[in-house]
């Protein structure tokens, strides 16, 4: 990563980093496949969140947050509601009530393919996750910014995504650990909330040129 751009990909790396380890729809489906279906059926489906992440960048890099950028309405509006759904975030992980073993283990395993399909669609379909991408290159990245160096952000976050809930995967498919989870996981969520939050406030006082 060229030096210029140094802390503009730690703005964009730090950002990510507290979106894809948040509580969301993409965290469930995989803790729910790693319990009920195992690591591969698991690891495919991070892949499959992976490269439903780069439809959403796609858009972003090829011009989005730009026209955004230039209209200081729309840009405020996407400011409010990406801190409105981090906000919202962060209240549901406070709000989070302890877990239960109860898991679904009905059926067999999906296949490769199938698995890879559940996590494009629970990411391609979250508009919330559209909104938060949007929210990111409006603020996070200048317009000025080259192509290239942001479909190398982009990269990085594809690639630290299906990285992450591999990880969540594997993590999740030992018995032992998933058991220490769900007896204290409320207390995680409660955790990501007040950092959740945290972000949000920050967000929404940004002032933007």
């Amino acid at each position: 990563m060229n030096g210029g751009y140094g802390a503009e990909f730690a703005t964009v790396a730090v950002a990510h980093a507290l979106a894809v380890a948040s509580p969301g729809p993409d965290f469930a489906i995989v803790l729910k496949q790693s319990l009920a279906h195992g690591r591969r059926t698991a690891v495919w489906t991070s892949v499959g969140i992976g490269c439903a992440l780069s439809v959403h960048l796609g858009y972003c890099i090829l011009g989005l947050g730009f026209l955004l950028a230039r209209s200081p309405v729309a840009l405020a509006a996407v400011k409010y509601l990406g801190a409105a759904y981090l906000a919202w975030i962060g209240v549901q992980a406070l709000r989070a009530p302890a877990r239960t073993g109860d898991v679904d283990l009905a059926g067999g395993a999906p296949t490769d393919r199938a698995a890879w399909r559940t996590g494009f669609l629970v990411n391609l379909l979250n508009p919330k996750a559209a909104l938060f991408f949007i929210a990111l290159f409006s603020v996070a990245i200048s317009p000025a910014t080259p192509k290239r160096v942001q479909a190398g952000y982009g990269l990085w976050m594809v690639l630290s995504t299906m990285a992450w809930f591999s990880l969540v995967a594997f993590v999740f498919t030992r018995a032992e650990v998933r058991r220490r989870f769900l007896r204290h996981g409320h207390w995680i969520d409660r955790a990501l909330g007040v950092v959740f939050l945290s972000f949000a406030a920050g967000l929404a006082f940004t002032t933007l040129r």
